[in-house]
C-alpha cells in the first residue's frame, strides 16, 4: 500500500478504468481508494473515470461518490460510461464503437487539460 500511495502522491492525476462487478465497484479498487481517504493523496488532483458495465451505472455512481470524499477533481466531463463494453471492442482491443470512442476522447481531453 505504501508504494501505491507514493505513486498517487507523485501523480499529476488518476485515470480509473473499471468494469462493474456485482452491480458495484470491484472490491480491490474500492479498498485501495478507501485507504487513501485519510492521506489526501488525491486531494485536488484530476480524476478521469471510465466505467464499463454490462448495462447499469452503479459502479460509476459509487466511484463518483467516493471521489467527493477523496476531494479529487472529477466532473461529468471527465467521465465516460461505456455500456456493454465487450461489444464495442475488437479482438485486438481497439474500440470499434464511434460513440464510445468519442465519449472517452472527450473525457480524456478535459482530463489532460487539468495539467
Amino acid at each position: 500500500m505504501a508504494h501505491f500511495r507514493k505513486l498517487l502522491t507523485e501523480a499529476e492525476g488518476l485515470l480509473i478504468c473499471t468494469p462493474e462487478f456485482a452491480m458495484g465497484v470491484p472490491g480491490s479498487l474500492k479498498n485501495a481508494l478507501d485507504r487513501t481517504v485519510s492521506s489526501a493523496d488525491l486531494r485536488l488532483k484530476p480524476i478521469m473515470l471510465v466505467t464499463a458495465p454490462l448495462s447499469g451505472q452503479k459502479a460509476q455512481a459509487s466511484l463518483l461518490e467516493t471521489s467527493v470524499v477523496l476531494e479529487g477533481l472529477i466532473t461529468p466531463a471527465t467521465t465516460a460510461l461505456v455500456q456493454f463494453a465487450r461489444t464495442k471492442v475488437n479482438a485486438e482491443a481497439s474500440i470499434t464503437d464511434a460513440q464510445a470512442l468519442a465519449d472517452m476522447s472527450a473525457a480524456l481531453e478535459v482530463f489532460l487539460a487539468h495539467k
